[in-house]
Parts: C-alpha cells; structure tokens; sequence
C-alpha cells in the first residue's frame, strides 16, 4: 500500500473515532506509544480490585516486553480521547462504578469499531487497546469466561485490553498530544475537575 492510501486511510478512521463518539483523534507515530513497566505496576501495587479477574488485565494481558516488540511492528496509531463529564468520573455516584459503565463501553467500542474497520479494508494486523477494564464494562458480575478453561470471551469483538493493563503510559502520551489529563481518585469531587478522559 502507498504511504499516500495509508495516510489517507488514517485520516479517514481519525474522522471516524470523532462520528462514533471520541472527542478528538489523532494520528501519532509509534514511537509516541510509550510502554512503562511502572504503569503496569500500578495495576499490581496497591492491587486493583480487577486484577487477575480477567483476560485483559494483568496478570494475563501482554507482558511490557510483548507490547513492546509488537508496537515497534507497527508505524502509526489512532490515539483516541473521550472527554467524560466529571459528575460522571468523581465524586460519589461514581464511585459507585455504575454510572462510568456507560463511558467505558462507549472507549471500547470505539476502539474495537476502528479495529475492526481497518481490519476489513485490508490492515489484517490492526490491534486496538481501550482503557478501563472491560470487565468493569460488560461482565462486572459475571466471572470472566475468557479464564475458563475450553471457552472464549463473552464479548470478543467489543472488549480491549486496557492500555495502562500492558504498560502503556495513556496519560504522558495524552499530555504530548496536547489533551488535558487529570488525576482522578476516591476523594476527587466533580468541582474538583473540569472533565475525566477515556482514552484508547
């Protein structure tokens, strides 16, 4: 394919990111996909309450090596950002986690949305990650499937291994992109910030 078709074709999957629901899309270099084992870390110290509880999160998500050597086979990414409404990613009724159920689903299915179009235009080896667990978004309580030995992923053509879940700095990369980021824990009010993001 000529870097002319692909340059075009990335344009066309940015616009479409932005027609199904991200914010902003941009096309970045992988040399911009930052791969950090210290954020795969934090999924592990202080453990979060997904971990071990799905195929897409560590510890069965691709380890920081993995990623690595797959995103050096690559030379360019949508990188996708959803601006959430703080009332709906601080404060208590987030906390809760059903109310951010809504704008996880949104994230994974964007991605997944432009991995699979890239896939049938010919880019057989598009790969998509999202952020957020998946199970938090489709199998919140249900045991994830994916881990039973003989089945598969309930939901394989939605559900994206989260990128901070392999390593990936979502947060530093949004930063040089020019996107607005801002930490967001159990004490953090919706007048604490102006908006969360779901990137992927």
């Amino acid at each position: 394919i000529s870097e002319e078709q692909l340059q075009q074709d990335l344009e066309k999957y940015r616009q479409r990111a932005v027609e199904i629901g991200a914010t902003d899309a941009k096309i970045i270099t992988t040399d911009m996909v930052l791969v950090d084992e210290r954020v795969r870390a934090k999924c592990i110290y202080p453990k979060c309450s997904f971990y071990g509880t799905n195929a897409n999160c560590p510890p069965y998500a691709m380890d920081t090596e993995l990623v690595k050597k797959v995103v050096s086979n690559y030379h360019y990414a949508i990188f996708t950002r959803m601006q959430v409404p703080s009332d709906e990613i601080a404060g208590p009724a987030a906390r809760d986690r059903a109310v951010t159920i809504r704008a996880r689903i949104k994230n994974h299915e964007i991605v997944s949305r432009i991995e699979s179009e890239a896939f049938f235009d010919g880019y057989h080896l598009a790969l998509g990650f999202a952020g957020g667990p998946c199970k938090s978004a489709f199998c919140p309580k249900e045991e994830c499937s994916a881990l039973i030995p003989g089945q598969g992923c309930r939901h394989p053509l939605r559900g994206r291994t989260a990128m901070e879940g392999v390593g990936m700095d979502a947060f530093t990369m949004a930063a040089r992109v020019g996107w607005d980021v801002y930490p967001i824990g159990a004490s953090i009010t919706p007048e604490d910030v102006p908006h969360g993001n779901r990137l992927g």
